[in-house]
């Protein structure tokens, strides 16, 4: 707790540092921890940002709408297209960082307008033991990480966020719809649609864990294994009703659910750390 105690205050001191912040906000567990501390220590002198587009989840959209506004957070929606980019589009292995380049792009903008020094973003100190292409972006651009730099694990945020009352400290990880292709096949609206339908679908069956991976006409479904009982339950209706999305085949990973398996086939241990 003494060590969880000095990674808090080692936080407050790097954000009043800051004096004022533009902070990438996803309404998920280490962006919203961060923008509730920031806005503690720098008051009005934050400025919350959420990047909707294609890729974000719609329900994704509207808890982050109604966290910021629960929390009180001087808070601002802004649109990207990702698309648009025929580098992200592609889906190479590095798609992530031509996606961050462009929101922290926009982010400098926005601090420039307002007048406010920093852009922060929500990545933890486990983040940089991950392959995540759009930290090379963060550092491109002058983006801080104060979580990171402040030595904060996902499992002390969770922890902090509940003693804080935060709603988000058990909240998924969560991920844009892009993490759900394999890498090399292209992204376009009518594949993310497809996806966004039927993550939607299992969602609405009680299941809030859970990843819809696009293999071309196959439906690769990932959950956690407290789940599977209700997957292979409804197996039946759950098969007719993607296949009326667009797929052939349904199927479930009996790995179950994991952050980043589109990941496991990449040799990462060259890549950005």
């Amino acid at each position: 707790m003494t060590d969880r105690k000095e990674k808090m205050l080692k936080l407050r001191e790097l954000l009043a540092g800051c004096g004022g912040a533009v902070i990438a906000y996803s309404g998920g567990v280490d962006s919203t921890f961060l923008a509730r501390v920031a806005h503690e220590v720098l008051g009005e002198r934050v400025l919350a940002v959420t990047a909707f587009s294609e890729t974000y989840p719609d329900h994704e959209q509207k808890a982050a709408l109604e966290t910021a506004q629960q929390l009180g957070l001087p808070h601002l929606t802004i649109y990207t297209d990702e698309l648009a980019n025929e580098q992200f589009a592609a889906n190479p292995p590095e798609r992530c960082y031509f996606c961050k380049k462009e929101l922290f792009g926009k982010l400098l903008d926005i601090a420039r307008k307002h007048g406010l020094a920093c852009v922060l973003d929500g990545a933890n100190y486990d983040d940089q033991f991950d392959f995540r292409p759009g930290m090379q972006a963060a550092r491109e651009l002058g983006i801080r990480s104060p979580l990171k730099e402040a030595g904060l694990t996902k499992e002390d945020i969770r922890e902090l966020s509940r003693e804080m009352g935060l709603p988000t400290w058990d909240k998924p990880s969560l991920a844009c719809l892009s993490s759900r292709f394999p890498y090399g096949e292209r992204i376009t609206r009518e594949k993310l649609s497809r996806v966004r339908e039927a993550e939607d679908y299992l969602r609405s069956t009680g299941i809030n864990v859970l990843r819809v991976r696009h293999h071309g006409n196959i439906a690769r479904i990932e959950v956690t294994y407290d789940d599977f009982p209700r997957i292979i339950g409804a197996a039946g209706k759950i098969v007719e009703q993607l296949k009326a999305f667009g797929y052939n085949y349904v199927t479930l990973d009996l790995q179950g659910f994991r952050s980043g398996s589109m990941n496991e086939v990449l040799d990462v241990t060259s890549a950005e750390s």
